[in-house]
């Protein structure tokens, strides 16, 4: 599958939903590990404003990537950020997508700020 890197160098980025473990598993509750560290993975949802649009993002991340502080409506800097389409058979019905991930998202709140 492809890979891109995504340019938000001009973008606003902000948290719209805080970091959570990615779940692989529902009935298990397994948490994803990245392949490449060995570190335990988290989803954020991130609105990502750019050129008079704004969207929402869920991006992958490893827990080690993720910066103290994000709360809902906290501006980030995003890491590394790429997409990578995918396509995978569920149940005889075919589904695609993009999927998002990052090497880190980083609060641009100075932390005597956060609290």
């Amino acid at each position: 599958m492809a890979v891109f890197k995504v340019d938000t160098s001009t973008a606003f980025v902000f948290v719209a939903v805080p970091p959570a473990p990615k779940v692989t598993n529902r009935q298990t509750g397994e948490v994803a590990i990245d392949r490449e560290t060995g570190a335990r993975m988290v989803t954020v949802g991130l609105t990502i404003a750019d050129e008079g649009e704004a969207n929402l993002y869920t991006v992958s991340v490893p827990e080690t990537g993720i910066s103290d502080g994000l709360t809902v409506g906290t501006p980030v800097a995003l890491t590394g950020l790429k997409a990578r389409d995918w396509e995978n058979e569920f149940n005889g019905q075919k589904r695609h997508g993009i999927s998002f991930r990052a090497t880190a998202v980083t609060s641009l709140v100075p932390a005597a700020v956060q609290g």
